[in-house]
């Protein structure tokens, strides 16, 4: 990055024209830009960028480092070919560079038509007093609503004002680079925009912060056609608007943005789209595949699962190496559609877990999603083998491939080089794809259950294909989990257990994100840079999980979402976002009184009481193990006093599991706690 100079802005020429590629494009190999391009002006005065102290490009509005305030319409283009009309325009020299120094390629980022639609937004504020300002800290998100709030984020198609809280980032150790983080509290409308106002600020004095000479003069009079700063004024006037409109007074601003969230093709389409030309390649068929093994347990070797068996799914290719070893991404086609690669097949590994019962009756056939960088070798977990046997589920499970156990060297590589972040998603939708076609074959006539394998001796079936395929996925098996459910033809209800969405709000909360984080440190120290860092991997990691589809998720689909009260492995506060976004409903009482620290705890999540169970709909359950509360700043639960690590504790429970499976196999939410919360035994 440049250093921020004591210069002023002055402006850079605009090019004669803006540009965006066009769907008639030449070939786009992965990393190039589409050379062919077509003229798309901005408005009726396109806003020229102006060359800002801090580095060509970058907003002449904060000269603390480029991108900032993020995200940010600055950063994008006009392109009538998108849905938002809308385009991500980074430039390489605008990406914040690991200490490695390698330039970041924007291809990935630039294919969005917006920013993530759960985006935390970041600013810069010398001074900032959170408490003094009043901003609506996590603890109480319903003041982030109130008339005079110092933040207001405003739909500006809508005019609704969205709830969010405000947090300085904890872990800064140089209070001149803090980061003021903004957090939705439910995800953004996708494809909408958003104009964002900081206001009244205070220092710790209590005194008002003034506005930074750029933006005081953007925020005045109008200024003429040849200052550095008109284009920017020019291109703010649509959010100054919307704020005036909205109550908002110019002359009490710090500072003004605006920014567009990617639209629900844009978020999604890569992974539909691979989903469409497989299930397109295979018509009424089902998949290949091979059983490898098949071993059966005596009741004494093991009480609940009678056979296991092991095998393999054939599965079109899209990754761009051919068996798409990890650090692959997808293969495009010259529009940037992903494209099979010719003849290319992903053998995806399989492993099934029939139960006892099933010998007496057909089992339910079910997915099971692994937990973080794993294998599918968790399907035989105890917990899960309990779900099996109590419930009347064959589980299988394949490894999510982009976040499996060989996928830990190009996440660790990632985060000392992003341009190697994109194979991270990508491969994921590359692994959901692989779990589809593994669902289709656990309920096609055709497919597993037609096997040996899969029937008793008298050659009946162990799996029931006539009732659909269920999911139940824990920690990353939920985060994931949401996203595969949404795209998935077959599955029609999903439990998420110990879930969250968006790694961009829950990573610096999870005790598991310790050694990352080290590696993270050592490639960006500054963690100013590094919170630009996390919501630009948030941007391309929204292609490969629930986050990018949360706004959709319940549109055809019932999930039921299990939640570890304290969870030092997946935040709850990236649950409650989900919750709301989703518009899962809370079982109450979700706590015993006094047990949360918020001022109305799980604010905006709408609830069911249990005497209006049982609940034909999607619905969240907080189970409680005694855990302290969480921490309300952006760290993880670590130490002693943070106590039991409850993440593992509701699968453990046997009333957790009945809940579970009359959801899975009914659609119905029971009461299996009384007229009480919900409470789960520690795990051993």
């Amino acid at each position: 990055m440049l250093v921020p100079t004591a210069t002023a802005p002055t402006a850079r020429a605009a090019p004669p024209h803006e540009t965006v590629p066009t769907a008639q494009a030449t070939a786009e190999p992965h990393g190039a830009v589409p050379p062919t391009r077509v003229t798309t002006p901005r408005s009726a005065t396109p806003p020229a960028r102006a060359t800002a102290s801090h580095g060509p490009g970058c907003d002449p509005l904060v000269p603390a480092e480029c991108l900032l305030p993020f995200p940010n319409d600055w950063y994008t283009r006009a392109d009538p070919g998108t849905d938002t009309g809308r385009r991500v325009a980074f430039d390489s020299a605008e990406l914040p560079r690991a200490t490695a120094g390698l330039p970041i390629d924007p291809t990935a980022w630039n294919r969005s038509d917006g920013f993530s639609s759960g985006s935390a937004l970041i600013a810069h504020v010398p001074g900032l007093d959170l408490a003094a300002t009043g901003a609506a800290p996590i603890t109480d998100i319903g003041r982030s609503l109130a008339p005079d709030a110092p933040v207001v984020l405003l739909d500006t198609r809508t005019g609704e004002r969205w709830p969010y809280w405000a947090e300085s980032d904890a872990g800064a150790t140089d209070p001149a680079r803090q980061a003021l983080l903004i957090r939705p509290a439910r995800n953004f409308r996708d494809g909408h925009h958003y104009a964002v106002a900081l206001r009244r600020l205070k220092d710790s004095a209590g005194r008002t912060i003034p506005a930074a000479a750029p933006f005081a003069t953007v925020a005045g009079r109008p200024l003429p056609g040849g200052h550095p700063l008109h284009a920017r004024q020019q291109g703010l006037r649509p959010a100054f608007k919307a704020l005036r409109k909205a109550g908002v007074r110019s002359e009490d601003l710090y500072l003004a943005w605006d920014f567009t969230v990617a639209s629900a093709r844009g978020l999604t389409g890569d992974l539909f789209a691979i989903r469409d030309d497989a299930f397109r390649r295979l018509g009424d068929r089902a998949p290949a595949f091979t059983v490898s093994g098949v071993t059966d347990f005596t009741p004494a070797q093991d009480s609940r699962i009678a056979r296991e068996v092991t095998g393999r799914i054939t599965v079109p290719g899209y990754l761009n190496v051919p068996g798409g070893p990890p650090g692959s991404v997808l293969n495009r086609g010259r529009d940037g559609t992903p494209r099979r690669l010719p003849s290319s097949t992903q053998v995806a590994e399989f492993r099934c877990e029939i139960p006892r019962s099933a010998f007496h009756a057909p089992s339910r056939p079910a997915l099971y999603g692994h937990g973080l960088l794993g294998r599918r070798s968790e399907v035989g977990a105890g917990n899960v083998k309990a779900m099996a046997a109590e419930g009347g589920f064959t589980f299988c499970a394949t490894d999510w491939i982009g976040m499996a156990e060989e996928d830990i060297p190009v996440v660790l590589g990632a985060l000392t080089d992003p341009n190697l972040f994109p194979a991270i998603p990508e491969r994921t939708e590359q692994g959901m794809l692989n779990a589809l076609f593994l669902a289709r074959a656990l309920i096609h006539p055709d497919g597993l259950t037609a096997d040996a394998a899969f029937r008793d001796g008298a050659g009946r079936p162990l799996v029931d294909i006539r009732r659909g395929v269920a999911y139940d996925g824990n920690s990353q098996g939920g985060i994931l989990g949401g996203a595969l459910v949404a795209a998935s033809p077959d599955i029609r209800r999903a439990v998420l257990g110990v879930t969250g969405m968006n790694y961009g709000l829950l990573l610096e909360r999870s005790v598991d994100f310790a050694p990352f984080q080290q590696v993270l440190d050592v490639s960006y120290p500054d963690r100013l840079r590094q919170q630009i860092v996390l919501q630009l991997f948030q941007m391309v990691w929204d292609r490969g999980e629930t986050n990018g589809y949360a706004n959709q998720l319940t549109d055809h689909h019932q999930v039921l979402l299990h939640i570890a009260y304290g969870d030092h492995q997946v935040a709850n506060a990236a649950a409650d976002v989900e919750a709301r976004t989703i518009g899962a409903r809370l079982l109450t009482p979700a706590l015993a009184a006094g047990r949360s620290p918020d001022t109305v705890p799980y604010w905006g999540i709408r609830t069911v009481s249990r005497g209006q169970l049982p609940y034909q709909g999607s619905a969240m359950t907080v189970w409680d193990s005694g855990t302290p509360s969480p921490p309300v700043t952006n760290t993880p639960p670590a130490g002693p006093r943070y106590g039991h690590d409850p993440h593992s504790d509701p699968r453990n429970s046997s009333a957790a599991r009945r809940q579970k499976a009359t959801f899975l196999t009914t659609g119905r939410v029971i009461n299996v706690c009384g007229g009480i919360p919900c409470t789960a035994a520690p795990a051993s």
